[in-house]
Order: C-alpha cells, then sequence, then structure tokens
C-alpha cells in the first residue's frame, strides 16, 4: 500500500513566493508516484495571498488551504495544518524556498528506513548575517541548558513527522506549544538530512525581531520552569551580597573607617526592591498563561478552507 504525505506550508504575506513554492515543489512531489496533499495555511495576510491560493486550489484539488480571520503566528498556524493533515507522514515547510523542496524525498528516504522524526540540518545558512547565526546559537544553548532537552543544532521548522508523532503532537494541550522544543520533548526515532539553506528568492521574511524575540521567548516558558527558579536564585544571590556588603563595611568600621547611614541603607533597599519586582513579574508571567488558557480560547480562528473533506 501506497503512502500518503502532507505538506504543509504556514503564509504570511507571500503572494509572490507561492506560485514558485508550487512550481518547485509539484514536480518533487510527482515524481515519488505516491498520492500527497499540499496545505498552505494562511496567517491573515494582508496581501493577495488569499486570492493566490484560491486560484491554485480551484485547478489543483492537491492543493489545500485554510485561512485565518486574523495573523495568529506561524506556529499556530504549522499546528493547524497539523491537526487538518492526513498524511501517513507530514512534512512542515517554509514557502521562501530557503528550505530546498528537494530535501523531501531524502527525508522521506530516511522514514521509510523507520526514523520517525527527520529534522532538516542546515550546513549553510546563506544570507544570513553572523550576528543573527551567533545569537541563534546562544540561544539554542541556553534554551538546552535549562530545559534538558536534547534539541539538534542548525535545525529549524523544516521536519518530516511520522503520522504517530503528529498524533501525538496533537493531542497535547498547551495552548503555547514551540514546536522545536516540543519535538525534542516527545522522543520517537529521529535523525537529520542535511542541506544548504538558500536566500529568499522573493519577498522579505515576516519575522521582525519582535516576532523572533517573542518566539523566543515562548520557547523558554513553554520548554522550562527556568524562569520560576530564577527567582530562587536572584534571591540568594541578593542575600549572599547583601550579606557580603555588610561584612565589608562592618570590616571598614573596625578598621577605623567612618561610613555615613546612607552607605548602609542604599544597598539594602535596592537588593530588596529589586528582588521584589523580580519574583512580582515573574509570578505575574505564569498567573497570565494561566489565566490565558483558563479562557479555554483556541489557538486560532479558521474562516475560510477549500479541498478539504467535511
Amino acid at each position: 500500500m501506497k503512502a500518503k504525505y502532507s505538506i504543509v506550508v504556514p503564509v504570511y504575506n507571500e503572494e509572490e513566493a507561492i506560485p514558485l513554492f508550487y512550481e518547485a515543489v509539484i514536480p518533487v512531489m510527482d515524481k515519488l508516484k505516491e498520492p500527497y496533499e499540499i496545505i498552505f495555511v494562511n496567517d491573515g495576510s494582508k496581501d493577495t495571498t488569499l486570492e493566490v491560493l484560491r486560484g491554485l486550489a480551484e485547478k489543483d484539488k492537491r492543493i489545500k488551504y485554510l485561512s485565518f480571520s486574523r495573523n495568529f503566528g506561524q506556529q499556530a498556524a504549522i499546528y493547524c495544518g497539523f491537526e487538518h493533515a492526513t498524511g501517513d507522514a507530514v512534512i512542515d515547510i517554509d514557502v521562501d524556498l530557503q528550505d530546498p523542496v528537494e530535501a523531501i524525498p531524502l527525508m522521506i528516504e530516511k522514514w521509510k528506513e523507520g526514523y520517525e522524526v527527520v529534522h532538516g540540518k542546515r550546513t549553510t545558512r546563506k544570507g544570513e548575517t553572523f550576528l543573527k547565526k551567533f545569537t541563534s546559537s546562544l540561544y539554542l544553548k541556553f534554551l538546552k541548558t535549562i530545559s534538558g532537552l536534547k534539541i539538534p543544532k542548525n535545525v529549524g521548522e523544516f521536519k518530516l513527522f511520522d503520522r504517530k508523532v503528529i498524533d501525538v503532537i496533537n493531542s497535547i494541550p498547551d495552548k503555547d506549544k514551540y514546536l522545536r522544543g516540543i519535538t525534542a520533548w516527545v522522543g520517537f526515532k529521529q535523525t537529520e538530512v542535511e542541506f544548504v539553506r538558500n536566500e529568499r528568492t522573493v519577498g522579505k521574511t515576516a519575522y521582525s525581531f519582535k516576532k523572533l524575540l517573542k518566539l523566543a521567548w515562548s520557547g523558554v516558558i513553554s520548554m522550562s520552569t527556568w524562569p520560576m527558579t530564577l527567582a530562587m536564585k536572584v534571591g540568594m544571590w541578593g542575600g549572599f551580597l547583601s550579606l557580603a556588603a555588610f561584612i565589608t563595611f562592618t570590616v571598614l568600621v573596625c578598621c577605623g573607617i567612618a561610613l555615613p547611614l546612607l552607605v548602609w541603607i542604599f544597598p539594602t533597599i535596592t537588593i530588596c526592591f529589586s528582588i521584589s519586582f523580580i519574583l512580582t513579574g515573574l509570578n505575574n508571567i505564569y498567573m497570565t498563561r494561566t489565566y490565558v488558557a483558563s479562557q479555554g480560547r483556541p489557538r486560532y480562528i479558521v474562516s475560510e478552507k477549500k479541498n478539504f473533506e467535511d
């Protein structure tokens, strides 16, 4: 029996990139001579992305799309695609062709060998600045340290998942799932396929510095309790420094060096207030997440879809 593949493609303001992606991926998938579907998830685009998807879905029934009522973010778009995918293997890939579609058959080969998660590993990242690559590497090391998870280096969202892995990921009720962290957390038999990451052919990335920072923070909060332990660590260090300051001042006084009262009061007050603000801020973060989860709101809202069975 032939396997079926689902390709999930989140898009946001990608009116120029979608036709190029379609022209590139169709010949690659047709060569496999196995059934497949391509699921585009329109994340509330402001340009003519939706019109482009309508045209493709009208002429090719293998092209399916879901369109959000507004912008909910790339991670929400990916999970929406996962929840609607029907393939035995599901591939998540960006539309900008930086991740080459030619690597998909290599991932499928690994899947047929028995691997349940196949990561696309970037050996070269063209068009990315040293600062971006350095900060990305630094963040990954930090996340691995605080979470204890084995997150592969130089991998992004370009991955292949076995059906059983997709079912597990979809069953996780977390509202703010971070894909790279969740992929490491669920386990299963994993491997990598190496490729050269290209520059964007058209358009520009939708990921601003603010969005990247939000995604990174989401990874820290959703995959680790480190911020909660940080409060205790900061409190301990604050107490240690405060005690050290008092001991130093006491020694200076014993040595005949007079110190004004302000010297004793100022560090004590600043340390106490700093610790208090940090603890309050961290508590508010987790209370906010609990509040949002208790509201029961969906992670995304689909306003339109095409070529899906009822």
